[in-house]
């Protein structure tokens, strides 16, 4: 049990940095460039936390503290999810719910943030994500619920753990991976929902949110955003992973292959795919909320054909 609580502290530690550098390598190759370092966002967290913050005069300490509200709001949920397809560092019954609404809790601190500086651009960004949050939280509200149902398990490493025995399990199983994916790439401001890479604020979403932090709080702002990322990843790569909840070497080992087979998989869409507008993303979010609602439905189906 130490061991496995180790090896979730030190993957928590490691891998939010790896993931992301292997995002950008991935990009980087498919546009025929070499790429920074993998580990170069830990450079720039080093470098931001060795500067000063600069705060506007009409920002109240709300500003201040939402930062780091958001960076434990981040660590909080990647403390209940199996981030190497076993025993978290922390479980207990229902923690999807807990999981759902700290990442709720961190989205409403950066919005708030946003509208503390009295800046239009970033105002616009809190309201385009208002919206789509609204869309995604109940997906992930439905999809937990019906992993959680058709396993009958209570905590979430243990819903998220493949239980294909029967038809309409591998059917909720599917959808699962399916409204996952999109939640993940709504959570993490990835393509096709939002460009982190663009500079252009009337497209912005969540970049816009964040114009007016810098040192230690945007270091904070990038690390959580980089946990979250790997969170994301991780559930997903168990929902993957054939050896989930199994615990051991071979299981972790899968699980992290997974995680960074789906940093590949995000770098390659943001590589080829192009961002959506943005009035077709609520209807892209809106798939998430469908497969979920059908995992559920699919659900409701297993139970009525057992008993």
């Amino acid at each position: 049990m130490m061991l496995t609580r180790l090896a979730n502290v030190a993957a928590l530690v490691v891998m939010p940095f790896v993931l992301t550098g292997v995002i950008n390598r991935v990009k980087s190759l498919w546009s025929g460039r070499k790429g920074p370092p993998v580990l170069q966002l830990a450079y720039d967290v080093r470098r931001l936390f060795q500067k000063s913050s600069v705060y506007s005069t009409t920002s109240t300490p709300l500003f201040r503290v939402a930062p780091y509200v958001f960076l434990a709001t981040a660590v909080g949920s990647a403390l209940i999810a199996p981030l190497l397809g076993s025993t978290p560092l922390a479980s207990f019954q229902l923690d999807f719910v807990w999981f759902a609404y700290v990442w709720g809790l961190g989205r409403v601190a950066i919005m708030l943030a946003a509208l503390d500086t009295g800046s239009s651009f970033e105002g616009m960004g809190a309201a385009r994500e208002a919206v789509f949050s609204s869309l995604l939280e109940p997906a992930l509200f439905l999809v937990t619920g019906a992993l959680s149902f058709v396993g009958g398990r209570r905590t979430l490493h243990e819903a998220l753990a493949p239980h294909l025995h029967a038809g309409a399990s591998a059917f909720v199983w599917g959808a699962a991976v399916v409204a996952m994916l999109i939640v993940l790439q709504v959570e993490t401001a990835r393509m096709p929902v939002d460009d982190p890479t663009t500079h252009l604020e009337l497209t912005m979403v969540h970049e816009v949110m964040i114009l007016d932090h810098s040192g230690p709080d945007l270091a904070c702002i990038h690390l959580g955003s980089a946990i979250k990322l790997f969170v994301g990843a991780s559930i997903v790569a168990t929902l993957l992973n054939p050896w989930a909840g199994s615990g051991g070497a071979a299981c972790a080992t899968a699980n992290l292959a997974l995680t960074l087979a789906a940093g590949v998989v995000i770098g390659t869409i943001e590589s080829l795919v192009a961002r959506l507008k943005l009035r077709s993303v609520p209807q892209y979010i809106v798939i998430a909320l469908a497969a979920g609602a059908v995992a559920l439905l699919a659900t409701v189906w297993r139970v009525e054909g057992l008993e």
